[in-house]
């Protein structure tokens, strides 16, 4: 850190406990959430070809379940209806599903139950989405998007047909309903709340930068918020759930490989679609954030998960790693600096808006000194719990290990190797093959080697 000239919260001795700040429970409204870590929404490209859970999907719950954390942000993307999904195999919530979805949340809540006596300090939700931009409905290998509105650079770099893509007012509010419906039918079957996904460059993240688009969803700030504002009220209308958001709450240019492989701008003098963005394209600017948050807090909406950028074209601000995925780049900074950007832009928004509840992420890269850091984010008010997401496919423990007092188990560290994104853009399932004895068995395995070395 200090050669980086880098801060971020550190605590030197760890503690354990129910009265450690990792250990230390949240009071919301009736509700007591049994510790400090969250674990977060992440797709394992392993559902059925109607959106149906696998015995992977399953599995995969199951371990969130024997984790230990107490804040169930999500489970995994799920989309609201068939030309949303990010891939043929993400999960869809409809009539027709709903039995297998909540038998895939009843068995997260059964191994929950199995290993800590209770789930009635859990708090689990269901991330409802639609990918917009980066829908692959049908084939994998074949983009279908639906986007917010034209965006030279992301167009040109992904062949969209510009005007086909862009969706209608109109489209948008019949999109609208089906978020309602998605949120009714998670509510059915137990969910405690729902996040209306806006990260990632998928479509309600994008909504917030619609800066150029014309009509009721685009231009101004009230306009470009119109979107989750009218899911909200719709949700407010036809449920009792609560609700939070994922938020990109910065972005970058997109990035691409220069000679050598390693990320450089796309774009050089200037970026005008990045929500959170400077307009340079490489800075931030939390001033619409800022203004997000708070009318957030206006909605009643008090859980936000904090991220940053896309997997899709700046994965280095996103999800800071050594190795890059098959589709990636080498990272054009020390991913300390990405860690560190995100931690202390999430800190900021906590200091102005100490009504919500924050959910950190990119934490994953920090490895052995990931709990050592988290106890300081916690500790010094920069966020009020940790998202887990890489670690928990090699390391679903690691919560209930550190609150217990035991050593980290190192062999099951996630090292960012990014084999459980490569996976996926080659065609398999996603999980953690290199440390996982599980996936290591699999015959996936010898595809993804082989992969890599194309």
């Amino acid at each position: 850190m200090k050669d980086l000239s880098i801060s971020m919260p550190f605590d030197e001795t760890l503690e354990s406990g129910d009265q450690s700040p990792l250990g230390k429970s949240v009071r919301y409204k009736s509700k007591t959430i049994g510790n400090r870590f969250c674990i977060l929404p992440m797709e394992g490209w392993d559902g059925t070809a109607d959106g149906r859970p696998s015995e992977l999907t399953t599995r995969r719950w199951k371990n969130f379940g024997l984790s230990g954390a107490k804040l169930i942000w999500g489970g995994e993307a799920v989309a609201v209806r068939h030309d949303g999904r990010a891939n043929p195999n993400q999960l869809l919530i409809n009539e027709s599903n709903l039995s297998e979805l909540a038998a895939l949340r009843n068995a997260m809540l059964d191994s929950h139950r199995s290993k800590f006596g209770s789930t009635d300090d859990l708090f689990d939700g269901l991330q409802i989405t639609h990918s917009g931009r980066f829908a692959r409905p049908n084939h994998k290998s074949k983009l279908e998007p639906r986007t917010a509105y034209q965006h030279p650079v992301l167009d040109q770099r992904f062949g969209v047909e510009a005007h086909q893509a862009v969706l209608s007012d109109d489209e948008l509010r019949l999109l609208i309903g089906d978020f309602v419906n998605a949120a009714k039918l998670a509510e059915s079957i137990g969910f405690q709340f729902v996040d209306v996904k806006h990260c990632h460059g998928y479509l309600g993240h994008e909504m917030l930068s619609g800066y150029d688009r014309d009509g009721e969803f685009g231009g101004s700030f009230e306009n470009r918020t119109r979107f989750l504002r009218e899911i909200v009220a719709g949700i407010r209308a036809e449920t009792s759930l609560e609700i939070a958001t994922r938020v990109s709450i910065f972005d970058f240019t997109p990035f691409v490989q220069d000679a050598e492989s390693i990320g450089i701008p796309q774009t050089t003098g200037g970026y005008s679609y990045a929500f959170g963005g400077d307009g340079a394209g490489q800075g931030i600017d939390l001033a619409e954030p800022h203004q997000l948050m708070k009318l957030l807090s206006e909605l009643g909406i008090q859980f936000v998960c904090t991220t940053a950028g896309s997997p899709y074209y700046n994965p280095h601000i996103q999800r800071p790693a050594l190795f890059p995925p098959s589709d990636g780049y080498l990272p054009p900074e020390d991913p300390m600096v990405g860690v560190a950007r995100q931690i202390n832009a999430t800190s900021k928004l906590k200091a102005e808006h100490p009504d919500l509840f924050f959910v950190g992420s990119a934490y994953s890269y920090l490895q052995e000194w990931l709990p050592n850091v988290g106890q300081g984010v916690i500790r010094d008010s920069a966020a009020d719990f940790i998202g887990l997401g890489r670690m928990v496919l090699s390391y679903p423990e690691l919560p209930a290990d550190v609150l217990s007092g035991k050593p980290m188990a190192r062999k099951k560290i996630c090292r960012t190797f990014s084999d459980c994104t490569t996976a996926p853009r080659n065609g398999m399932v996603s999980g953690c093959f290199p440390l996982d004895p599980f996936y290591k068995k699999m015959p996936e395995y010898g595809q993804l080697k082989a992969a890599k070395k194309r």
